[in-house]
């Protein structure tokens, strides 16, 4: 009768695999905190909105959280050539607004950034 091993199952890390994995995570963690950062302060503008730059395809601070406005947001800045077309009957007029896209978004910036207003948020 032979004596036959158990096969070793436990699992080791090499030095190399540790290392590998704390680098990894470590650049998700700066990855993330440099993608936040990228976004501007919530100012208020002369009207009394709140006032956001973020890197396109983020949403504004004042929005997060609520589904319904970030998907109106979000629907602004990937049709915001057809909301120019479209009048806004809320008497924004008045604060130099031109269409409804204006109640979204601010500026359209050349780096690629929107900034966005709360104008339509509240």
């Amino acid at each position: 009768m032979g004596h036959e091993q158990a096969p070793n199952t436990s699992f080791r890390l090499s030095r190399r695999d540790v290392l590998l994995s704390a680098v990894g995570m470590l650049a998700a963690g700066v990855g993330l905190s440099v993608r936040d950062s990228l976004a501007g302060p919530v100012t208020t503008d002369e009207h009394g909105d709140r006032v956001q730059t973020v890197p396109r395809g983020e949403l504004p601070e004042f929005v997060r959280g609520k589904p319904d406005a970030g998907r109106l947001y979000r629907f602004a800045t990937e049709h915001a050539g057809d909301l120019e077309y479209i009048p806004c009957f809320c008497g924004c007029k008045d604060i130099g607004h031109r269409s409804n896209r204006d109640c979204y978004i601010k500026s359209l910036n050349r780096d690629g950034s929107v900034t966005y207003t709360s104008h339509a948020s509240t």
